[in-house]
């Protein structure tokens, strides 16, 4: 298990099965996840392998990698996840962040809106409401 890497705990980054600090695992590694060869998988590898599966399949040029992110947050929003665990869920700092991340659709919009709208008019149509 010298090799084996744990997971990182509150104390400091991940450490191998020896107790040391993984040196793949580096906090200034622009990669993103270790790799069974050795190092981390980096940015540029991941959106090179999404294009090239991407263009495998016939989908549009426009798509990346980093869409994944945006449809995930959408997803989740658009699932009715509160807000406030959306963004904390993917580290935003600030939920404008996160609103520039959230692509929903126009259906959801419309459901949202008349939602809305229909608890207003029920609650001013109400008996016994003064104006």
């Amino acid at each position: 298990m010298a090799n084996a890497v744990l997971p990182s705990s509150p104390d400091g980054p991940p450490r191998s099965g020896a107790g040391t600090v993984d040196p793949r695992l580096s906090a200034t590694s622009r990669a993103l996840w270790p790799s069974e060869r050795g190092p981390r998988i980096g940015v540029q590898r991941l959106d090179s392998r999404f294009a090239a599966y991407r263009d495998a399949v016939g989908l549009d040029p426009a798509l990346e990698f980093h869409s994944l992110r945006r449809s995930y947050i959408t997803h989740l929003i658009e699932d009715g996840h509160d807000p406030l665990f959306v963004q904390q869920q993917v580290g935003h700092d600030h939920a404008s962040t996160t609103a520039i991340y959230t692509c929903v659709s126009s259906d959801f919009r419309t459901r949202s809106l008349c939602r809305v709208l229909d608890a207003t008019i029920e609650a001013a149509l109400r008996p016994g409401r003064t104006s």
